[in-house]
Parts: structure tokens; sequence; C-alpha cells
């Protein structure tokens, strides 16, 4: 039986994935973790990253669906969250890319706005100008 390819992602589901995995660290991250799952203290000691900063690394990953999180107690009763990658499969060509612009829901980010040419012109009072209105 031919196997059935996975469905489009939408413009959003595209755009949080790619987004997710445009960065280094977070390719470093998957590809730990899908040696053997981990929680966060040792696998931060394995990629030599900070507690706080792999947290929200993880966050974005899994908000993308790249990964999965599961909190589960140690036998000393302590919680801890273990991280493994989720199956994922994403087929990229320029059709995949076209359909999914036209179910773009999002806003447009603000880093993708040109940034103003000039700055707004700063006005403050002179003592003078205090004056000559108090009279």
């Amino acid at each position: 039986m031919p196997e059935v390819p996975p469905p489009e992602p939408t413009g959003d589901e595209l755009l949080k994935v790619l987004s997710a995995l445009g960065n280094p660290h977070r390719l470093r991250i998957v590809a730990a973790l899908l040696e053997r799952r981990n929680y966060v203290s040792a696998l931060a000691r394995e990629i030599g990253m900070g507690r706080p900063l792999l947290h929200m690394h993880l966050q974005r990953l899994e908000a993308a669906g790249l990964i999965v999180g599961t909190l589960e107690l140690s036998e000393d009763g302590k919680a801890m969250k273990y991280f493994e990658v989720a199956p994922f499969c994403y087929r990229l060509t320029p059709h995949v890319i076209a359909q999914a612009a036209t179910t773009i829901t999002e806003p447009t980010d603000k880093t993708d706005q040109p940034a103003p040419t000039t700055k707004p012109a700063r006005t403050t009072k002179t003592a003078k100008t205090a004056k000559e209105e108090a009279k």
C-alpha cells in the first residue's frame, strides 16, 4: 500500500515551523533530542546553554509542534519536564509555499516593516517661551 503524503501545512503552521528552525541553537536542540529524550538541566549541560535560554528555545520548538514535553515525577518526588522530538515531516517546494501563502492569517511581524526614515522632532519649551505664555 503506498504511503499517503502528509497534508500541506497552512501558512501560519509553516511560518511557525520555519521560524522555530531558523535558529542554530534550536537546530542543535532538535539534534540532541533526536538521540534521546532529556530534561532541561541535563540538556542544558549537554549543549552548553543556560537553562533560561534553553527553556525559551524549547517553548518555541514545542509551540511549533517539533518537540513534545511531558511532566514526570522523579524517584525523589521532584517534577521534571522531559522533552523529545515529535514525529514530523515537511515537504518544502515552491508550490507548497505558494499554497501556504494564501492561508496566512497572522499579522505581518513588526520586524518586516521598514524603519521610519526620520524621527519626529522633539519639542521642548524654553524658559523664554514659558515666560511669553505666562504673560
